[in-house]
């Protein structure tokens, strides 16, 4: 069934776009950690997006997509009122939130962020503190900020070319605040493979429990 495109957002212009779609019955179920799959033309192939953020009681679910194939490149020339061909979820298994005894600090990188951002605010809507770590390149290519300062109390920054916050690697800011605070309950990190490496790598000396998002390629969006 055809899904409409609401709002459409740049991110980063020519590179990552952000669109939020009504689908009620997705919005209705769709917890942190699950994703969808879309067709965007009857003849297209099927690709799976990570849900950013869902809105059940407005209908909508929030995508955010790194334009590199044909598909996103097709995708990416549909503007507010446009529809998608298919869109099917929640799919994948939803990560495991709940009340936690400590902090939780969650890292983003790149495009990761986006749905590192909706695990965030799961921990913080199950009454978690929060703390978010998050790192680009440079200050242009930061997503999400704005919206992970409305609900994190902390939001620690850093860029390869020190334009926003700390200049380094978000492993430099989450070590500090693992070695100042002994009560974090757990990390969770989502972004390029060799940045989820170096975090879980950084956390072992801790001995804090640590989970990272790692996409197998399943056609089928099932497994």
């Amino acid at each position: 069934m055809p899904s409409r495109i609401l709002r459409k957002r740049k991110l980063i212009p020519g590179a990552t776009s952000e669109l939020v779609i009504e689908a009620p019955h997705i919005a209705a179920k769709a917890k942190p950690g699950n994703f969808v799959i879309l067709r965007v033309w009857e003849d297209g192939e099927r690709i799976p997006l990570t849900i950013a953020d869902t809105d059940p009681a407005a209908g909508t679910i929030t995508l955010v997509y790194l334009i590199m194939g044909k598909t996103t490149a097709h995708l990416d020339t549909l503007e507010a009122g446009d529809e998608i061909r298919d869109l099917c979820g929640p799919l994948g298994k939803a990560t495991e939130i709940h009340k936690l005894d400590g902090p939780v600090i969650c890292v983003g990188g790149g495009t990761g962020i986006a749905a590192m951002h909706h695990i965030a605010k799961g921990h913080h809507l199950a009454g978690n503190h929060v703390v978010t770590i998050i790192g680009a390149r440079c200050e242009d290519l930061l997503l999400f900020r704005d919206e992970l300062c409305s609900f994190c109390p902390e939001v620690l920054i850093s860029t390869n070319d020190g334009s926003c916050g700390r200049q380094g690697f978000v492993t430099d800011l989450l070590v500090e605040r693992l070695a100042e605070d002994k009560t974090v309950a757990e990390v969770v990190a989502i972004g390029p493979v060799p940045m989820m490496r170096a975090v879980a790598q950084a956390t072992k000396p801790f001995g804090v429990k640590t989970t990272v998002s790692l996409n197998s390629i399943m056609v089928d969006g099932i497994g």
